[in-house]
């Protein structure tokens, strides 16, 4: 069974930087391909960062973090980072991270993704 478990949100305030982290259990970790999403309340989730395993490493970011963010993988930890840097109000939203075994054309979609965790609360006051 594979368990994802995010860590490192917070109240900050604009401006600030946050790492975010998702620890990930069970499976082969190398192999997964491994997204970050954020989702409002009422709203739709959103596509953040995308990083691919190792043997074809590659990043993908949403046009609305391009600069700000970047995501990045310790296969020996089995965990990937969000680290995120002038952060505004709009980056307000619950963090959660979402993996699949082979990267997927449609990787800003989360319906792609066959395991999600339960989330980090990201709060940017102005």
């Amino acid at each position: 069974q594979v368990q994802l478990v995010e860590s490192g949100g917070r109240l900050v305030q604009t401006g600030d930087s946050l790492r975010l982290a998702c620890v990930v259990s069970g499976g082969t970790f190398s192999l997964y391909t491994v997204a970050w999403f954020r989702q409002a309340p009422g709203q739709d989730p959103e596509f953040v960062a995308v990083i691919r395993s190792n043997d074809t490493p590659a990043t993908f970011y949403a046009d609305s973090v391009v600069g700000r963010c970047t995501i990045s993988r310790d296969d020996a930890k089995n965990t990937v980072y969000l680290q995120m840097d002038s952060l505004k109000p709009e980056d307000t939203a619950r963090y959660y991270c979402a993996l699949r075994r082979y990267f997927h054309s449609r990787y800003d979609k989360d319906e792609v993704y066959v395991y999600r965790g339960q989330g980090t609360q990201v709060t940017v006051s102005s």
